[in-house]
């Protein structure tokens, strides 16, 4: 063995190798780590996934704004049923939008989310939420989709966020990819 390691092309070519070995498990790591520090922390506009109400109800008012948007290729109308929401600080609230498939055969999306400010994301907490659920609709077909949330009483003890009277809530669908290869294939 110790001879082995004497040949500089040997050492080498372990080396480049042991190397690629981690650049591939880090990168297969990377997407659920990236995703755990966004829960978190709040970063990128994630927000989090309550289990139970918020427990206290502030008198501190915010406004939650709707926001809605689909992937290009996405034959669907998406948007919110309503366009905003004024809800006290810990109070639950149920918001919904509406999707409609406007193309001629199923098609299945999924929604993703981000709140606006980032800053104030991690307070903004879904106890329902149609993200990152396939909603398969039929040719035609409409759906309302809710979304039950608070905004959490720890913002209020935040001096940092004192300035924050408004929040956006946006989602916006994709066709899953399942779908986009079958839809291509169809005559």
């Amino acid at each position: 063995m110790k001879r082995l390691w004497q040949n500089a092309n040997t050492r080498v070519a372990l080396m480049a190798g042991t190397t690629a070995v981690a650049m591939v498990g880090a990168a297969f790591a990377a997407v659920p780590l990236y995703n755990l520090f966004c829960k978190v922390t709040g970063y990128g506009g994630t927000t989090t996934v309550a289990m139970g109400e918020a427990g206290a109800i502030l008198d501190r008012e915010v406004t939650v704004l709707f926001d809605a948007n689909i992937s290009r290729d996405l034959p669907w109308e998406f948007h919110p049923v309503q366009r905003s929401m004024t809800v006290r600080i810990g109070e639950t609230a149920l918001a919904y939008y509406t999707a409609t498939n406007t193309s001629d055969h199923p098609i299945t999306g999924v929604a993703t989310y981000n709140v606006a400010p980032f800053k104030a994301a991690s307070y903004f907490s879904k106890l329902e939420c149609f993200c990152f659920t396939e909603q398969t609709l039929e040719p035609g077909e409409s759906v309302e989709m809710p979304v039950l949330f608070f905004v959490d009483p720890l913002l209020d003890e935040e001096r940092r966020l004192d300035d924050i009277s408004t929040l956006t809530l946006s989602y916006t669908f994709f066709e899953t990819e399942g779908d986009a290869a079958s839809s291509d294939a169809a005559p």
